[in-house]
């Protein structure tokens, strides 16, 4: 069985930073908010995020762009390096990055730095497109596809290319396989071309606008598919007449920074693969929506300063989830635990804990603090997966991650009516009680399955191995 086929991804890099803490006063000297408990993280961007995603799916990835010698080219070189193969551009000027100040996992500043362009194009950076079997552009305005536009053309004309355009940036050359602009952008570019919906205040949904921007660029850019990107609805893909509506398998909330290289790398991958124009589609639809139900960018966990951002950026989720429920009046329950093998205990305790409020957050121990109470060989899962494993659960509502031994400080920031443990607790102190009683929690002791455990079951498959 064959694996994933490579891809070419051509673009502008940028490199992006995260500033991940909490807004609780404004400063004292302005109306503004005093954003402390900083964490930073620093990963691709633009193009360079693209080619980072389709390289997580398995394939062989090279990514053709301009990078220079300043810090954040450099930078973004360390981060992709053994993960995606680069093809340098000359790179007039510095690189560009942004940075995102977020309170709680809302944005609420973003400052931008550098405005370095693409310079002309290398035998190298040709030669890569020219023997390319696809191709993704990411398209964000910096010159990257302008300066390949011509080997770029003769590629749409022997092998499918996925554009995904730039309010700054060229139109995709003739012959492209599909166009992916989101709702707004289509409406600008068919504006453009004096097409597509205009104004559509019959048109709640925005559906029937889109259908019609995408219909023009069709025809406009002279591609054979254009996939106008919904958000949360999915995406509507038109090959110039009727369009059809791919729907997202669920609604996930969360912060879609990214969602759109998601999207682009997974119908360029999926291309790649043979598949036909409306799978791949679909299964772009899906990868979004996994990504931003995930986290999104955040859960990539490429570099960071400070406190590590939990994978999936869940604690920040989780906290909303329970403010909430709480304000609506719901009942907010939490459990805690390793849960580093997810067993049939594990499950049944938290069935039955959800089962008595409105909400679960389970509180799940960091990789060191694993370490620490379990010593060397734990975890075995990391906690990537074992967040993974817990939020498929049906009965959990969200997941939150705390690096110290017990979870006091994370259960007063979370407030939960009930804290849930099970019943093998029954005879032993609970230290976190009189904390959970300050605010007129209670802790609830649940029935416990016998005989499961996470360091039996490892004990009884070492024996068997």
């Amino acid at each position: 069985m064959t694996g994933p086929a490579p891809l070419i991804v051509v673009g502008d890099a940028l490199l992006d930073h995260d500033l991940c803490g909490k807004a609780e006063r404004l400063a004292p000297d302005a109306p503004v908010p005093v954003v402390g408990g900083v964490r930073r993280t620093t990963r691709p961007g633009g193009a360079a995020l693209a080619a980072w995603l389709a390289a997580k799916d398995g394939r062989d990835v090279t990514l053709v762009t301009a990078l220079g010698r300043d810090p954040a080219s450099e930078r973004l070189a360390e981060l992709l390096a053994g993960r995606v193969r680069v093809v340098g551009l000359p790179l007039r000027g510095t690189l560009s990055s942004k940075t995102r100040v977020l309170a709680e996992g809302r944005p609420m500043l973003r400052l931008d730095d550098g405005e370095g362009r693409a310079g002309d194009a290398t035998e190298e950076a040709r030669r890569a497109v020219a023997d390319a079997g696809a191709v993704l552009v990411a398209d964000y305005g910096r010159g990257s596809a302008d300066v390949l536009r011509e080997v770029l053309a003769e590629a749409a004309g022997r092998a499918p290319v996925v554009w995904d355009p730039h309010p700054r940036g060229g139109a995709p050359v003739p012959g492209v396989r599909m166009v992916t602009p989101s709702a707004t952008e289509a409406r600008a570019f068919a504006a453009r071309f004096g097409a597509g919906a205009g104004e559509e205040p019959e048109d709640p949904a925005g559906l029937r606008g889109a259908a019609r921007d995408a219909g023009a660029l069709v025809d406009a850019w002279r591609a054979a598919s254009v996939v106008v990107t919904l958000g949360g609805r999915g995406a509507l893909l038109s090959h110039g007449g009727t369009p059809l509506m791919v729907p997202s398998p669920v609604t996930a909330e969360g912060d879609a920074c990214g969602a759109g290289d998601r999207f682009a790398a997974a119908a360029a991958g999926a291309l790649a693969d043979g598949d036909l124009t409306e799978t791949a589609v679909r299964a772009a639809v899906h990868a979004a929506t996994r990504f931003v139900a995930e986290g999104g960018v955040r859960s990539l966990g490429t570099g960071s300063e400070g406190a590590p951002e939990p994978a999936g950026g869940s604690t920040d989720d989780a906290l909303r989830t329970a403010a909430r429920v709480r304000a609506a009046g719901g009942t907010v329950v939490a459990a805690g635990g390793c849960f580093d093998l997810l067993h049939a205990g594990h499950v049944a305790l938290l069935q039955a804990a959800r089962r008595s409020g409105d909400c679960l957050i389970v509180c799940v121990n960091s990789d060191a603090s694993v370490r620490r109470r379990k010593g060397r060989g734990r975890p075995l899962v990391t906690v990537a997966d074992r967040i993974r494993v817990l939020r498929a659960l049906e009965c959990v509502d969200g997941v939150a991650v705390f690096e110290e031994d017990t979870p006091e400080q994370l259960l007063g920031e979370l407030r939960p009516h009930i804290w849930a443990k099970g019943g093998d607790y029954a005879m032993a102190p609970l230290p976190e009680a009189p904390l959970v009683a300050s605010w007129g929690g209670q802790v609830v002791l649940f029935p416990y399955l016998d005989g499961r455990s996470t360091t039996g079951i490892a004990a009884r498959a070492a024996l068997r191995g």
